[in-house]
């Protein structure tokens, strides 16, 4: 029990034990000599007092009734009003008003059937009163401290709630940023391949040569491929961000070589002025951006030359042109549109812009990534 909890009990019972210790002070002073009939009922009171403050050690685990059963001796003895008191504040601290309402006119009746003893209806008055004031300040500051009570601990949830849902969508935003990674390592090394075994599988002129460096080559991609992959879901194990893989715009022209070994031709038009200055999340945006709409190329316009133009510089943006052909009549394959939906909310996340459309028979990738001076 904290150190607040102890020194609070021990205010508690000293309070609750105020009526004993006067009837101690009483006997011990005021009762020399051999006991008498009124000490021998003083005696009695003061051991209903004992037992009451054993009693009211139960109280949070029978509230209702352990303040009643210290409540009706109080029409009898005086010293187990302090238990009495202390079992009813507590009452009212933890209950509603329906069951704390009825016991306190139950302690009103048993203060007013104290007085039974005495003569003249002035001193039943009086304490009626006073109980009745008494009891009345106990009900509403009870219930105020219990109001008081479950209004901290309701925002105490709001605030644990509150966390506990930026946490989710913390980890919800991590996930979707894998996710996006993943389709983008993905989706280039499969098409890769799908062009690579689409060449084995079709050209039936490839000399011996020729289809050993094309089964290199898929084999290199599938070796990438899993490297990729594994890299990626590495992630998920750590409590960082994305660490691995993290290409950058210095990484193009490995793309771009990569891509033309597979068979797919590229133009590239770099006319991009102050690169070591760009951001490198800016340039890992930029790379799979490419990536992508190469990607894109391929699955959707397979043979066709890629035109990929990039321009830009510190203050400017960076602008990233990627097009093809758009032959007519070509559906998309599995997981057709996909593309284009992840590179739009990439470069949404960047703080980009990016637009896509047909233009002069061409599909044309357009998109604009900020780049501060």
């Amino acid at each position: 029990m904290p150190v607040a909890d102890r020194f609070g009990t021990v205010l508690l019972y000293l309070f609750a034990s105020l009526p004993l210790l006067l009837y101690l002070v009483i006997l011990t002073t005021l009762a020399p000599g051999r006991p008498e009939s009124g000490d021998q009922r003083l005696l009695l009171d003061m051991g209903v007092g004992v037992a009451g403050l054993i009693v009211l050690g139960f109280r949070a685990r029978w509230p209702v009734p352990v303040t009643l059963a210290l409540i009706l001796p109080t029409a009898f003895f005086f010293t187990v009003t302090g238990p009495a008191l202390v079992a009813f504040a507590s009452l009212a601290t933890h209950r509603r008003w329906r069951q704390v309402v009825p016991v306190a006119v139950v302690f009103w009746l048993c203060t007013l059937a104290s007085t039974r003893w005495q003569d003249g209806w002035a001193l039943a008055l009086v304490f009626g009163a006073i109980g009745a004031a008494v009891l009345g300040v106990l009900t509403v500051v009870g219930l105020y401290l219990r109001g008081r009570r479950e209004w901290a601990e309701a925002q105490r949830a709001a605030v644990v709630a509150a966390q506990e849902h930026r946490v989710e969508q913390a980890k919800l935003a991590e996930r979707l940023k894998i996710a996006q990674e993943m389709h983008d390592v993905l989706a280039h090394r499969i098409s890769l391949l799908t062009m690579l075994a689409g060449g084995l599988a079709y050209r039936k002129d490839l000399g011996p040569e020729e289809m050993r460096e094309t089964a290199l080559a898929i084999q290199d991609n599938a070796h990438q491929s899993l490297n990729e992959l594994r890299a990626v879901l590495g992630t998920l194990r750590r409590d960082g961000g994305l660490e691995a893989p993290q290409p950058t715009l210095a990484h193009l022209d490995a793309l771009f070589e990569e891509v033309r070994a597979a068979g797919q031709r590229v133009e590239v038009d770099d006319t991009v002025a102050g690169r070591e200055h760009l951001p490198a999340q800016t340039g890992r945006h930029a790379y799979r951006i490419v990536q992508e709409a190469l990607t894109n190329a391929r699955k959707h316009a397979p043979g066709s030359p890629v035109r990929a133009e990039l321009g830009g510089r510190p203050g400017a943006g960076l602008r990233i042109r990627v097009s093809n052909p758009a032959p007519a009549g070509v559906a998309a394959g599995p997981g057709g549109r996909l593309g284009l939906v992840g590179l739009a909310e990439r470069t949404r996340m960047a703080g980009g812009t990016l637009d896509h459309g047909v233009q002069d028979g061409r599909f044309v990738l357009d998109a604009l990534l900020p780049w501060e001076a």
